[in-house]
């Protein structure tokens, strides 16, 4: 990574803790090691970073703001949980706000990114009362396996576990893709999702949700009026998303 992506992104930011700025600095030497690796031989349970820039921003935003001590709802996720941050704006406004949420979704994250970022995040400072895990459909473009996958989820949930005994972490099965329920990449977010169920089945505070089925017409059809690229919601697709898993977070916070 260059350094001035790394400037760029603490100017970006302005005044920050020491602690966030040694976190930049730790990143952006991680980074270097690490972008020479590709994809294809990361495995899905080991931590590491990513070598681009704006990873690194949006990274270093996170610590920012879990460093002020107020996040309660933790959204944990890959770009479809990034977009809550544009297509799905005026839902999370209506939905979360008054929650303390803090969006931990970063584009064209895989689990071990997630792994690495909760190893790297100043979490000590929070008390979160619930997490939010929707990650996996990136690591079916790689080299990992649906079964790879879903144990980098079920690593997820152990990181967060560890770091809060009391904090109910709500999974959702991968969204979706591909229009068609025969596609190549639906049938693989299928089989990752296949594994969910016994891999959380004995786990204390861990609610598997499959809400699917909001997003697919009759005939299992994905349509482009909910994703219109076959893969992110738009808004409409983020109010189907934030209605179906409503009904358990006013069982964590209350309405």
């Amino acid at each position: 990574m260059k350094t001035t992506n790394i400037n760029s992104s603490l100017k970006s930011i302005g005044n920050v803790s020491l602690k966030i700025l040694l976190s930049a600095m730790l990143l952006a030497v991680i980074s270097i090691s690490t972008s020479v690796v590709a994809f294809a031989q990361v495995r899905s349970l080991e931590p590491v970073a990513r070598g681009d820039g704006g990873w690194c921003s949006r990274y270093v935003g996170s610590v920012v703001q879990i460093d002020k001590g107020e996040a309660e709802l933790l959204m944990i996720g890959d770009s479809i949980t990034h977009a809550w941050d544009n297509a799905g704006k005026k839902v999370w406004a209506k939905y979360y706000e008054s929650r303390k949420p803090v969006n931990l979704g970063i584009s064209g994250d895989q689990t071990q990114h997630v792994l690495w970022r909760l190893d790297h995040l100043p979490l000590h400072k929070v008390k979160p009362k619930a997490a939010v895990v929707m990650i996996g459909t990136n690591n079916i473009g790689s080299s990992l396996t649906p079964k790879e996958t879903a144990d980098g989820i079920k690593a997820i949930v152990d990181r967060l576990q560890k770091q809060f005994p009391e904090i109910k972490v709500v999974v959702l099965h991968v969204f979706p893709r591909d229009e068609k329920p025969d596609g190549k990449l639906r049938k693989k977010v299928d089989e990752i999702n296949s594994y969910l169920p016994d891999l959380f089945k004995s786990y204390k505070n861990v609610k598997l949700l499959d809400i699917n089925k909001v997003f697919l017409d009759e005939n299992n059809v994905l349509p482009k009026s909910i994703m219109p690229d076959g893969l992110h919601p738009n808004e409409a697709g983020y109010e189907l998303w934030a209605k179906a898993i409503e009904p358990t977070l006013v069982e964590i916070f209350g309405k």
